[in-house]
């Protein structure tokens, strides 16, 4: 269990006793430390694995420390709980949510469904979803739940505040129809094991003797609420081991608190701190320019990661024209490393919005390379999956009502939006579910010439609820595929689609019968909960043979050979809204991102900025991302078919906007402000210039600058130049006589 581990990793593992923060740089070999820790506990401490809970982010990374565990202990690690917090709340809400008012077969809504409710919510509250996107009022709820603020809560702090009490108006709905169709979203999984906690002393003492030694993975990533579910249940034995990096903490914008991890000492004063620094997945010179970038951050703890790896190759830059020229050079660069024995899927692209993937996507199918986009969309976000387990979800839970009426007409049986609203006012006059009201009106007669078609609707979904209990689950999926005639209508579609749907579905098939060999006890429930909290980056696969396109957010915790960090221009990445924001840890947050996309990279690591690059119709002139120019000149590789002139670094404007060009333009002539610069068709003594937009001029008042603007003045062009020392000034060509540097 200790051998080939670093002293400092040593020492992590042989910490077993009280408060432990194991400050992990990025490839730091931390989830080998974790995993001999658990062993190290069992196998030396004799520490029984049901005294054993040890927390990740994904579903993945849990699974391979499961697996970890069980090769170094040589026994099933049963025992003990390794999962990730939806998981472990789950498993404790399943046994106790009926002391807080559910039933134990309670549903799981994903976004789909939260949208859904809350689109159904404002149609019934008369709320114009033009003024009011439903997105904005789930990502209030959602920051509100982080915090573990109730209804209440909110609806003190919201007093005098128009929009905030309109959110707690749709909160408060929100959170009762949740507890009507018997289900949670997924900041409720953590709330509601909390309030648990809380309501029922007893119970909190029971996980806090079960779970002994807690460790957690990933902490920076923690949010409030998750904070205080740990705090909770390490409060009595207090050994409780965190491991995670500050540097690494990039998801605010899902509510993680990275005052957890930089406040830990503060909560847990008798903690020991352990820095792991040692690097074991990149080179020397890639570590360099991820320490240079980051120690320009001042909210984080100290620490410089190092390698007994090679100095390695310099760090590449190609900063050229536009979006599809820096494509094309990643393509070619790309065809270039399998010519030295390199494969597809050592090759990853990383970008810092969706947006960019599509010109990357252009040119790798005009080039005939295999890709794929990364954390796109989720397999269980697909229209005919999201069907076929809204029927199992129904049959599970009749009292989920987003799934009931998802499926009460499809396929197709002449069931319209009359007869559903007609029992849905049903539901609202007697403050009952849909499916019973459904049930309450066929029997009463209520529906009248509709009543034909929802009987047999509701007979078919009895007849499924029977089966549930007297055939496995894959038959029981069978039976609903045909009966209810959804597989048939795809198939006399007869399309590519439809057969691309009837292939996804069978996957499903696929992931049910897997389920049901390897689950424990399998049940309905069982599928439903494991398939709800997959996430999309547990699909991602190192075997097959493509490259990688993803989003900085979606690479964390993955590594590749050679990595590609494109559109690295001050605007775009840091975003606009970072840069203009007042608050530095914006910024900040920013940096940390630029950190983990360097330190995904093991060999070889890439930047790509191109000079002009498209928003909304419009060429923008771009500078160069500041993260660049945080890197020392030594350690980048000047680039032999674009020259790159770093600015100094007083120079963080963004673009600035230019004329509207077609697609087809932009792409022809990617520097077309310059080429009418330079032009001299208007005639007379109009100066003919040497340099255009994007190029680095000197005066010999303001000094150097980058040229934003060329304006057709008349007799003279008029320049836009944002000087370094001056700021912008717009100057006549003729006197200014500017010099391309």
């Amino acid at each position: 269990m200790l051998q080939g581990l670093n002293d400092k990793q040593k020492e992590a593992v042989l910490t077993t006793e009280g408060p432990l923060l194991i400050l992990a740089g990025a490839g730091s070999g931390k989830t080998r430390v974790i995993t001999n820790r658990i062993a190290y506990l069992v196998k030396e401490k004799g520490v029984s694995p049901r005294h054993i809970l040890a927390i990740t982010f994904t579903n993945k990374a849990a699974s391979e420390m499961r697996e970890r565990v069980e090769q170094s202990i040589g026994m099933d690690a049963g025992g003990a709980w390794i999962c990730t917090f939806h998981s472990a709340c789950v498993k404790i809400l399943r046994m106790y949510s009926h002391l807080i008012g559910y039933d134990n077969n309670f549903s799981i809504y994903d976004a789909d469904d939260q949208k859904t409710l809350i689109k159904n919510i404002c149609k019934k509250m008369d709320i114009d979803t033009k003024r009011f996107k439903e997105k904005w009022f789930l990502s209030q709820i959602s920051s509100t739940k982080d915090e573990l603020k109730s209804v209440e809560d909110f609806e003190l702090d919201a007093a005098g505040d128009y929009y905030l009490e309109k959110v707690a108006k749709v909160y408060a709905e929100y959170q009762r129809e949740l507890k009507q169709n018997n289900a949670f979203d997924f900041d409720d999984l953590i709330v509601k094991t909390v309030e648990l906690f809380r309501a029922d002393p007893e119970i909190l003492e029971r996980f806090q003797e079960r779970f002994r030694y807690i460790s957690v993975d990933e902490y920076q990533d923690t949010n409030t609420a998750q904070f205080v579910f740990v705090s909770m249940l390490a409060k009595k034995y207090h050994n409780i081991c965190v491991v995670g990096d500050d540097d690494q903490s990039i998801y605010k914008f899902r509510g993680a608190n990275i005052e957890n991890i930089l406040q830990f000492e503060k909560v847990f004063p008798d903690a020991k701190v352990i820095r792991l620094e040692q690097n074991y997945r990149s080179t020397q010179n890639i570590l360099n320019a991820a320490n240079a970038v980051i120690a320009n951050n001042r909210n984080r703890k100290e620490k410089r990661l190092w390698t007994e790896h090679e100095e390695g190759e310099l760090i590449k830059l190609f900063h050229v024209g536009n979006p599809y020229e820096e494509a094309d050079r990643v393509v070619d660069q790309v065809k270039s490393f399998l010519k030295e024995g390199y494969h597809l899927n050592d090759c990853a692209c990383l970008y810092r919005t969706n947006a960019q993937s599509r010109t990357l996507e252009e040119a790798f199918v005009r080039a005939n390379l295999p890709y794929k986009i990364v954390g796109g969309v989720n397999f269980y976000q697909r229209k005919e999956i999201k069907d076929v387990l809204a029927y199992l979800k129904t049959i599970d839970n009749a009292k989920d009502d987003v799934a009931v009426r998802r499926i009460i007409n499809v396929p197709k049986r002449g069931i319209g939006a009359v007869a559903v609203n007609a029992v849905q006012n049903i539901a609202d006059d007697r403050g009952i579910n849909f499916y019973p009201a459904l049930d309450d009106g066929i029997r009463e007669g209520l529906f009248g010439k509709s009543g034909e078609k929802l009987r047999e609707f509701r007979d078919l979904i009895e007849s499924f609820r029977e089966s549930a209990g007297l055939m496995s689950l894959q038959d029981l999926l069978d039976e609903v595929l045909e009966k209810s005639g959804y597989l048939r209508e795809l198939e006399l579609e007869n399309t590519v689609e439809a057969q691309t749907r009837i292939e996804n579905i069978e996957e499903l098939i696929n992931k049910l019968a897997l389920y049901e060999e390897t689950a424990e006890e399998p049940s309905l429930g069982g599928f439903l909960e494991e398939v709800s909290l997959v996430a999309d980056i547990d699909s991602w696969s190192a075997e097959s043979d493509y490259v990688s396109l993803i989003t900085i957010h979606s690479a964390k915790g993955l590594e590749f050979p050679i990595v590609f960090l494109c559109g690295m221009e001050d605007g775009l990445f840091p975003m606009n809204a970072a840069v203009n924001s007042m608050d530095e840890e914006d910024l900040e947050e920013e940096r940390r991102l630029a950190y983990v996309a360097i330190t995904r990279a093991k060999e070889k690591l890439i930047l790509t900025a191109s000079r002009m690059r498209m928003v909304r119709g419009e060429t923008m002139v771009s500078i160069i991302s500041r993260f660049v120019r945080e890197i020392p000149g030594e350690l980048i590789e000047p680039d032999r078919e674009a020259k790159y002139v770093a600015p100094k670094p007083s120079i963080y404007n963004g673009g600035v906007s230019a004329r509207k060009e077609s697609k087809e333009d932009f792409k022809r002539k990617p520097f077309a402000l310059s080429d009418a610069a330079v032009s001299s068709t208007s005639g007379g003594n109009k100066p003919v210039l040497d340099y255009g937009v994007g190029d680095r001029v000197d005066h010999m008042k303001f000094g150097e600058g980058i040229v934003t603007a060329i304006r057709d003045g008349g007799r003279d062009w008029e320049v836009t130049v944002d000087f370094e020392e001056y700021g912008t000034k717009k100057l006549f060509a003729g006197f200014a006589k500017l010099k391309k540097c």
